[in-house]
């Protein structure tokens, strides 16, 4: 079949499609809250990038307004594209946005007003930037990049072009965490120093590593985009490209950063922080993988620290939260085991407090950019920088990493109480999934020291360190430099 008969096929085919899957239960409802003005000749015109799995709550969250209007779908998959995209925008609307393989034709488009960008994360960057310099307001899934330089080129964009750039950290608008984070930080469980996240998300095999055929219905060149030309080693297309370095950052870039980011915000803490040490390993199978899938990063800023903590296989929860953050203070500790709740406890494990609520990230977006103040944002993209930044800083120590076997890594924190506890559970988690506590082999990541201002490593392993702070871009896919944007 050729490319114009697979086309008017899908086209054709779009609406029945629809019908079976669009608008299923997983796209969420929109919250009440909407922009002030109502009148349809105020609306703001929605680009989608990406539209298979996050990209449905992007599309149920801007067709279900009625200031905004999706006028363009924008996915490589042909097949996504027309069927969860433009099908299921006509049975929200019933209005058919256009459909666009390539983003760099919607952008084209001078009446579109907002992107909202839910691609694979080697897009986010890229996608965001060439955006904001066609003239459009963004939203931005998170990690907003997929390393640490094209970050902050996104924000460099955003504030040369005076445009309003939204992350998709969701916790950021829920009023029980900004309580909580409020209690928190105005010493209701006394002096803060620790902050633990938690990304214990059980991460199956993806299957062995070969050679598989790309759907036919994706333009592979421009799905990879900034990424290099490599054959595809995984059996399911899209997600699993979350644990191949090349497109993703594993889980501590995927769900993790929207924990990083409530446990940086607890803390206090606006930058990447002083030094960066990780270990683990992808452990329990061998698949086509190649990111860690049981991780332990450490973040020092100052006399604060932040331990971040992912465990792809079986875990229980600890203190309550298996995917959240807990803040340790000196007269009790606080535990967000959700998007929108948390608890806070006294020292003797007594519940003091509790807090609740949830609203509308979207709708926070299209305020601020009616209003065009970026103070109005609750996750402006330099916030979404730090965050995904320390994930990106975790997951370079640990690239970094000798290889040994885990009971030689206490040699590594002598003296540090806190970070051997840590370990200890780390070792613990290893038994209670059949694995040896003392010689499953783990890489081990150098302590990396950093200079926060320019975001870039110093000491003896930056030569090694700082090229992995960016990547060698494909051209065209190119990340513009800072004079370039």
């Amino acid at each position: 079949m050729s490319q114009q008969s697979r086309r008017e096929f899908l086209e054709q085919s779009m609406f029945a499609a629809a019908g079976a899957a669009a608008l299923s239960t997983s796209i969420p409802q929109l919250s009440a809250a909407e922009s002030q003005s109502s009148s349809p000749n105020e609306k703001l015109r929605v680009a989608l990038l990406g539209v298979n799995g996050r990209g449905q709550s992007h599309l149920g969250a801007f067709a279900g307004r009625k200031d905004t209007e999706i006028v363009a779908i924008v996915d490589p998959d042909e097949s996504v594209g027309m069927t969860k995209g433009v099908g299921n925008v006509y049975k929200k609307t019933n209005k058919k946005p256009t459909y666009y393989k390539d983003l760099r034709k919607a952008f084209d488009d001078q009446d579109i007003d907002i992107v909202s960008i839910a691609t694979p994360n080697h897009w986010h960057a890229l996608g965001a930037i060439w955006a904001i310099q066609a003239g459009k307001d963004v939203y931005c899934e998170k990690p907003v990049s997929h390393n640490v330089s094209e970050g902050r080129r996104i924000v460099e964009a955003a504030r040369k072009h005076n445009k309003i750039v939204q992350t998709g950290t969701q916790c950021r608008s829920q009023p029980g965490l900004i309580d909580a984070i409020e209690f928190v930080k105005a010493g209701g469980i006394g002096e803060v120093k620790l902050a633990r996240g938690t990304c214990y998300k059980r991460r199956k095999s993806i299957g062995p590593k070969g050679n598989y055929d790309v759907p036919a219905s994706v333009d592979y060149d421009l799905w990879l985009g900034p990424a290099p030309m490599a054959p595809l080693t995984r059996q399911r297309f899209h997600y699993d490209w979350h644990w191949q370095t090349p497109t993703g950052n594993g889980d501590l870039g995927n769900q993790g950063i929207h924990q990083m980011d409530v446990a940086r915000w607890g803390l206090g803490v606006d930058n990447v922080g002083d030094s960066v040490q990780a270990y683990g390993g992808r452990l329990g199978y061998t698949d086509a993988g190649n990111v860690a899938n049981t991780q332990v990063s450490i973040h020092q800023f100052g006399d604060k620290r932040l331990v971040f903590e992912v465990r792809g296989l079986e875990t229980e929860p600890y203190r309550g939260a298996k995917v959240g953050v807990i803040f340790y203070g000196t007269d009790g500790y606080v535990v967000i085991p959700s998007y929108n709740s948390a608890s806070a406890f006294n020292n003797d494990g007594k519940l003091i407090k509790k807090f609740s609520g949830s609203a509308d990230h979207f709708a926070n977006f299209v305020d601020a950019v009616r209003s065009r103040k970026i103070s109005d944002l609750n996750a402006d993209i330099e916030e979404g920088h730090i965050s995904s930044a320390l994930c990106h800083l975790g997951n370079i120590s640990y690239e970094m990493g000798n290889t040994m076997p885990v009971k030689e890594v206490a040699g590594e924190f002598k003296g540090d109480s806190e970070a051997l506890e840590t370990l200890g559970r780390f070792r613990e988690h290893l038994g209670n999934n059949k694995l040896d506590t003392d010689d499953t082999i783990i890489s081990m990541g150098p302590k990396l020291t950093i200079d926060s201002k320019s975001e870039t490593f110093t000491g003896g392993q930056a030569s090694a360190a700082n090229p992995k702070l960016t990547r060698e871009y494909r051209k065209p896919f190119v990340v513009p430099t800072t004079a370039e944007l």
